[in-house]
């Protein structure tokens, strides 16, 4: 019986630096391709993406960003996100994108493929690991 893929939710951190020319995070999500991995944004990454993104690298932008699946907010992850709030909100700094961020990769079985784990204190959460994070 084939091994089912495994789902990663990429961060924008992660995102920025493949856009910036970071061989090995580039290399790193073109391997979990190769293997079948299922590969998803979230909209608070894309958000943060395109904010700080220049015209003139606005459709390379795009164009990796519509290369994935975007994951829905919804009561569900609203519901999760809120109590990801309330526990770490004013303990460890939590804010509302990072606690949806983590929200949506628990509450869809997603590991998360960040390069700031502090930002996600929740248990809930489950990391994709790479050798450089």
């Amino acid at each position: 019986m084939a091994k089912r893929a495994r789902k990663v939710v990429v961060d924008s951190d992660v995102l920025i630096e493949v856009l910036r020319g970071n061989a090995a995070a580039a290399a790193t999500l073109t391997a979990c391709l190769a293997k079948g991995t299922a590969v998803a944004l979230t909209p608070v990454a894309v958000a943060e993406v395109l904010a700080g993104v220049r015209p003139a690298e606005e459709a390379g932008t795009r164009a990796l960003l519509g290369a994935f699946d975007c994951l829905r907010v919804d009561r569900a992850v609203g519901e999760v996100a809120g109590r990801f709030l309330s526990r770490f909100g004013a303990s460890h700094g939590v804010e509302i994108a990072d606690a949806l961020v983590a929200a949506c990769a628990a509450t869809r079985g997603y590991r998360l493929w960040t390069l700031n784990r502090k930002r996600y204190p929740m248990r809930e959460v489950r990391f994709y690991a790479t050798k450089a994070s």
